[in-house]
């Protein structure tokens, strides 16, 4: 994808950019500390290495857009919307993606640790050797989505629909999964990791 126009290193801190419409825009290192992009609707745009710490999001729509390395701390999502979009290697910190919409996206290697993603729809998401760690699963939609390497220590899956998710065998051992939905194979593996003999 090549870019209209690229912007390197600009600081957008406290800017207010809401409701306003981006296509083909590349960004590289810039800071979006504590602006108001509430309501920004971007298309084919990419952002690389930028900081996103305490800024706005709400109810902004993304769509092919890439978020690469990318830093989100008290980042606020509500209503926001990522179709289609990657968030290779991304971190997120103390951020609240509840109410977010997340459709065909790429989440490889994103950082996600201790964040809240209960109930949200995650099916069929890319979401390679993410870090999970003690990432708050709970009744989360996971059918069919890609965590081949995904750390999972601690995480709560609790309620959690796995069935069709591509997972290691050990990922089974290291989260909570009481009351999750699971494939037959799921379950054998399961039992496999805790040392059982099926058959």
């Amino acid at each position: 994808m090549t870019a209209d126009t690229e912007t390197l290193g600009e600081d957008f801190s406290d800017a207010v950019l809401a409701g306003q419409d981006w296509t083909r825009r590349a960004f590289v290192g810039c800071s979006f500390t504590e602006a108001d992009l509430r309501g920004l609707s971007t298309t084919a745009c990419s952002f690389t290495e930028c900081d996103f710490t305490r800024t706005d999001l709400g109810d902004s729509t993304h769509r092919g857009t890439a978020f690469r390395n990318c830093t989100f701390t008290a980042t606020v999502f509500a209503a926001s919307t990522f179709h289609g979009c990657s968030l290779l290697g991304s971190r997120f910190t103390d951020c609240r993606l509840r109410g977010c919409t997340i459709r065909d996206s790429d989440l490889t290697l994103a950082g996600l640790s201790r964040v809240d993603l209960r109930k949200l729809n995650l099916s069929e998401l890319r979401l390679r050797e993410a870090n999970l760690v003690e990432t708050d699963l709970r009744e989360a939609d996971l059918r069919g989505a890609d965590l081949t390497g995904a750390r999972v220590q601690g995480a709560r899956l609790e309620g959690a629909d796995l069935r069709g998710a591509r997972l290691d065998a050990n990922s089974l051992v290291q989260a909570g999964l009481r009351g999750a939905r699971v494939d037959l194979d799921q379950a054998v593996a399961f039992a496999a990791a805790h040392g059982l003999v099926v058959g």
